[in-house]
């Protein structure tokens, strides 16, 4: 078999893993699905499920990629045996990561044009209308989000091309610190906006009135989506994991690490989205119409603005990597392609669907479909209805059709760990995800 690249440490596999989702998954994504559905209630329903089925979820691809040293078509043909039609969960699951990644360029591209509005200043003395108004005018431009998106998807086969090591492991361990740094600092002056309290309230006094079917699978769609489970990433990226290095620590580490952002992020959105009298179920424009008007209120504020969207394209970056590396790999070891030719294909096959979720953003656009934009429309198939099935076949597969001992031997790193934690970790597996999973996945189907 041919020798695959390793993360080279465990910081490694962490930042590497929580970069997938350190960009828009948290920053952008959690704060709208937050609004959207009762703020404090979605995030108490948010916290249990991104520990108590996240992290075994995470766990199970890990012990799958690692055990299979493959791709996720691979990896589930190489574990399952000869004719056996469990290789249509590792299919689901780059199909999950191709839709992710077309309309998930959309938002990158999005992040690439503010970053050139915020060094242009375009955003210096704006009242929240005109903020407001410059969303509109940028998304419903004729060629400038488009150009973004394309750029963007460019750079992210580039880095793609050139390997793991020399690509998102590199760039994660210097900017995601940095990305926090800022966070930290715009929660600070976030905090000190006046009616920052009513929106902290609104993001940490849950009205557990509000916690319904919708809750349970938003909250589940925006877990997955957060961990980056269920879409082949965790799979392909456990296949880079080097045998010496814990599985089950890293995870917990990665789940914590993407909980603490995804907070901040609430911190950082809801208090000044009240100060500035915006609906925190605002959507897709809450984090480019809150910002700006964050920055306005601070000392250095153009500078600020500058540093956070170049590290939001970062970070985002890095979360276009892990998809479109899971294409990336499927395409080098199913078709035999090289790294560079399957990074070509998979960039312009994305490109091929994503323009039209770009396009659906246009005042007028044809692009939708029952009342939501062709964006909106694969963001709810992904999130509702590939992940949760994608999460529930992956937790049957590692908890009854693996051979035990083989997943023991990759939780335990060959006998060197303790299997104690291992054995909760396996009955959560085994018994408890899938019920859960399966419960809140068949409520969202019968609503």
């Amino acid at each position: 078999m041919k020798q695959r690249e390793n993360f080279s440490s465990k910081l490694g596999i962490i930042v590497a893993t929580a970069g997938s989702a350190l960009g828009l998954g948290n920053i952008y994504r959690f704060p709208c699905e937050a609004g959207a559905n009762g703020g404090g209630a979605f995030l108490i329903v948010y916290l249990a499920i991104a520990l108590v089925i996240g992290t075994p979820l995470m766990i199970s691809e890990f012990v799958i990629g690692r055990r299979a040293k493959s791709n996720p078509v691979g990896a589930f043909r190489l574990l399952s045996g000869k004719k056996s039609a469990w290789p249509v969960v590792g299919y689901l699951g780059v199909l999950c990561a191709f839709l992710i990644l077309a309309f998930y360029t959309t938002v990158a591209g999005w992040t690439l044009g503010y970053l050139g509005k915020s060094i242009a200043g375009h955003f210096n003395h704006q009242d929240l209308t005109q903020i407001q108004g410059q969303f509109d005018s940028f998304t419903n431009h004729p060629w400038l989000p488009l150009a973004c998106q394309l750029v963007f998807l460019a750079l992210t086969a580039f880095v793609v091309a050139r390997g793991v090591k020399d690509g998102i492991e590199r760039w994660s361990k210097i900017l995601m610190p940095l990305l926090l740094v800022i966070m930290v600092v715009l929660c600070v002056k976030s905090l000190t906006l006046s009616g920052a309290a009513e929106g902290l309230r609104f993001f940490f006094k849950p009205d557990f009135s509000k916690i319904n079917g919708r809750v349970l699978i938003s909250a589940l769609g925006q877990s997955f989506f957060s961990l980056s489970i269920g879409m082949g990433a965790l799979i392909t990226y456990g296949s880079y994991i080097s045998k010496k290095d814990n599985m089950v620590s890293s995870a917990v580490s990665v789940v914590l690490a993407d909980t603490m952002v995804a907070v901040l992020a609430g911190v950082i959105i809801f208090p000044a989205a009240f100060s500035f009298g915006i609906q925190p179920e605002a959507g897709a424009s809450l984090a480019f119409t809150t910002l700006p008007m964050v920055f306005q209120q601070m000392t250095g504020g153009y500078f600020f603005c500058i540093i956070f969207f170049l590290l939001l394209v970062i970070a985002t970056l890095t979360s276009t990597i892990s998809l479109l590396e899971v294409i990336v790999a499927t395409l080098t070891e199913e078709l035999q392609l090289t790294r560079s030719k399957a990074s070509i294909v998979g960039a312009v096959g994305t490109a091929a669907i994503g323009v039209l979720a770009t396009l659906s953003f246009r005042t007028g656009s044809p692009l939708h479909i029952a009342g939501n934009t062709f964006f909106d429309l694969l963001d709810h198939v992904t999130a509702l209805y590939f992940m949760p099935l994608g999460g529930l076949l992956i937790v049957l597969f590692v908890g009854w059709k693996m051979e035990r001992a083989d997943t023991m031997d990759e939780l335990t790193n060959g006998g060197s760990l303790k299997a104690g934690l291992r054995k909760a970790i396996m009955f959560i597996i085994r018994y408890l995800a899938p019920v859960a999973i399966g419960v809140i996945f068949i409520s969202q189907l019968l609503a």
